[in-house]
């Protein structure tokens, strides 16, 4: 089959293996998971949701966010990765989204990374949970991984991966495979020892076995 028909074929395969995929921070409207996915940035979901409950106690909403205390939020999320920078970023994403957007987050990924720590893969992420919309194809470690043992894409920069997915994979198939893909890289297409054994791919997958 040729490279479109195979791309297909895999968002398929793994389409029918996590046909509703969620992200696995914990949220409960826009705001929470604008926020989480800002604290996931190399650090895991697990990590974000530990931290995230006591911050959404102190600071519920954009506008207490937007007027908070660097420091003390600081204190509130030090087990992150780069707490300090992301404090900060937070207070300045809550003051953006108050004066520019009237404390609601806009719906497409243009005016999504006008927002402080929100670049393209964290709006694509909270475009699909929140509305289901797909402009683009959410890149991360796990879907980089998963995408070149594919053979989807030859290329290490998130940028250049999600532009060569988005060349082959149809745009039916988009909001679904950047779910599912992230999940068969957390749980399957693990980085040290792969599962190939438990692989819905490993009767197409190139890299599969070896």
């Amino acid at each position: 089959m040729d490279k479109f028909e195979y791309a297909k074929e895999v968002a398929r395969k793994l389409q029918k293996s996590h046909p509703e995929p969620k992200t696995e921070l914990v949220h409960s409207d826009e705001y929470q998971l604008a926020v989480a996915v800002m604290l996931s940035a190399q650090t895991t979901d697990k990590k974000v949701n530990q931290v995230t409950p006591e911050l959404f106690k102190k600071y519920p909403n954009w506008e207490s966010l937007a007027n908070a205390d660097i420091g003390e939020v600081g204190k509130l999320i030090n087990q992150v990765n780069f707490y300090k920078g992301k404090a900060e970023r937070l207070v300045k994403a809550g003051q953006v989204v108050v004066a520019e957007f009237g404390g609601k987050l806009p719906k497409n990924i243009e005016e999504l990374t006008k927002i402080p720590s929100i670049a393209r893969k964290s709006a694509n992420v909270i475009t699909q949970e929140l509305w289901g919309i797909a402009e683009g194809i959410v890149v991360d470690t796990h879907v980089s991984r998963v995408s070149n043992r594919l053979g989807l894409t030859k290329e290490t920069d998130p940028k250049k991966i999600e532009r060569d997915l988005m060349k082959i994979i149809p745009k039916n198939y988009w909001r679904n495979f950047s779910g599912s893909a992230v999940l068969h890289g957390r749980y399957v297409c693990i980085a040290r020892k792969p599962k190939c054994q438990d692989c819905v791919l490993n009767d197409i997958c190139p890299s599969a076995f070896k």
